[in-house]
This record gives C-alpha cells, sequence and structure tokens, in this order.
C-alpha cells in the first residue's frame, strides 16, 4: 500500500491536540495562582483575625500593683504630747501659753486684767490660806466693790495658779464648783448690781472670747437678792473652761466686780 493509500487522519488529530494543549494551559495557570498565593504572607490591613498576643506590660502590671501610699492620706495628730496639759482646777493661766507666776498677786492682777476685764483694779495683799494657797483681794477702785481671787500652787515649779473669785455682790450657788456642764445650763444664786443686771459668761480654757453670753437678774438695793437662769450654749467638747457672772458700772460700763467659778463641759 502506498502512502497516498492511507487515510488522512489530521481532522481528528488536531481538535485533540488543541483539547490537551488547552487543558494543560489551565493546569499550568491555576498551578501558577494558587502556588503564588501559598507563598506570600497576608497583608496586615487585610488581617481581621482576633489577636492572640497577651497584654500589653503596662496593662497588666496596672492591673495587679497595690495602690501607693500615697492614696491613702497619713493619720495626723491633732494633740501636741510636748504640751503641758491644764491643771484640772486652774482657771488661769493657760498651761499652753507658758505663762507663770512667781508671786501669787501678780497671779491674782493678770487674771483680774486679762480674764476677767477688770481697768487699772487695784490689787492688795496675799493672805495665806496654807502654805501653798491663799486670796488677794482687788477692787476696781479704792472704795469699790469687793472681789476675792483664789490662788494656789499646784504644779512642781512652785509657781502660782488662779482658782476663780467670788465677789461680795454675787454668790453662785449652782452649779457647784468643777461641775460637768451641758446645754442648757441651769443656774441660780443671789446678786446685787445696777438695775439687778449680772452678766454672764462661759469661757473655755485657751478662748478669749465667751463661748455664750447671758444676764440673770437680782437685787437693784444694797441687799442680795435672789436670781435663776439658763444659757444655752454649743459644746466646745471635752474641755475645761470658767462660768463667770459679773457686774458693770453704769457710767462707763467697766467691771467692777465678778464670781467666777471653774467648770467642764460634757464630752
Amino acid at each position: 500500500m502506498s502512502i497516498d493509500d492511507v487515510p488522512d487522519q489530521s481532522p481528528t488529530r488536531w481538535p485533540l491536540v488543541i483539547g490537551i494543549i488547552v487543558v494543560a494551559a489551565g493546569l499550568f495557570a491555576a498551578l501558577f495562582l494558587f502556588g503564588s498565593d501559598g507563598d506570600s504572607e497576608p497583608s496586615a490591613t487585610t488581617d481581621t483575625s482576633t489577636p492572640t498576643t497577651e497584654p500589653a506590660a503596662t496593662t497588666e502590671a496596672t492591673a495587679s500593683t497595690e495602690p501607693p501610699a500615697t492614696t491613702e492620706p497619713p493619720q495626723i495628730s491633732t494633740t501636741d504630747p510636748t504640751m503641758p496639759a491644764q491643771p484640772r482646777e486652774a482657771m488661769w493661766p493657760w498651761a499652753d501659753t507658758g505663762l507663770r507666776f512667781d508671786d501669787p498677786t501678780v497671779a491674782a492682777a493678770s487674771f483680774a486684767t486679762d480674764f476677767l476685764g477688770f481697768t487699772d483694779p487695784i490689787i492688795g495683799d496675799f493672805q495665806s490660806g496654807d502654805s501653798r494657797s491663799g486670796e488677794v483681794e482687788i477692787r476696781p477702785r479704792p472704795d469699790g466693790e469687793l472681789t476675792v481671787v483664789l490662788v494656789r500652787q499646784l504644779s512642781d515649779d512652785d509657781t502660782w495658779w488662779v482658782l476663780g473669785s467670788a465677789a461680795e455682790g454675787i454668790a453662785i450657788d449652782t452649779p457647784a464648783q468643777g461641775a460637768e456642764i451641758a446645754s442648757p445650763l441651769v443656774l441660780s444664786g443671789q446678786a446685787r448690781a445696777f438695775e439687778g443686771t449680772v452678766g454672764v459668761e462661759l469661757r473655755v480654757d485657751g478662748n478669749d472670747e465667751p463661748v455664750a453670753t447671758s444676764f440673770v437678774t437680782g437685787g437693784a438695793g444694797p441687799e442680795l437678792q435672789p436670781f435663776e437662769g439658763s444659757v444655752e450654749f454649743t459644746n466646745p467638747g471635752d474641755a475645761g473652761g470658767a462660768l463667770v457672772l459679773l457686774s458693770v458700772s453704769p457710767e462707763d460700763g467697766s467691771v467692777v466686780e465678778a464670781s467666777a467659778l471653774r467648770i467642764s463641759y460634757a464630752p
């Protein structure tokens, strides 16, 4: 058989060849694309997965660190342990001032002017009651009303302290010497004064100004007459103080006599 006798198969073979080429090209393209995606790392901007890294060290430290000591204010003592305490019986001087008296008459004069409010009183001689106590008479003028200041040596340094005073024209029955008081304070006694008016002051240790003021009415003539009254006040706390009853001159308002007794305030 000659070549010319072999059937021509080209029409059948070319479509098959072309199909194989197309499939191969597709496989090659797929391998190229998927291989490139597998080799490259995802961009940070397209990563939407939840981070798995640990919290920053500063955040963890903040959560676990104890509060600093400065977050709690320090406890400050309001009491100076070096400050001397006021003697329980003493009305004057105030212990925390450092003021002390070696002479009982000087102590009485200071009490009359600086505590009771007398103006240039006449100071009498010291009259001894025992080896460590006594009294000193004071008057607003030589022929004026009499007030007796009671003094005593209370401390180891032998200095003099004032316990109180008693005026001829003002006698306090209640409260008693050294009483603990609360508001309202009820007081009674006998007095004589100009128009019968007797001023009332409540003092607290270390304060020049009264914590309360009022008045009671006694006799207006030469004889003592009974009085009663009450005083309301804001409690200054656990402290010592004094109840002062005084009468004043109708001419200039100066103090002419005063009775003062030691009290303490209920805590």
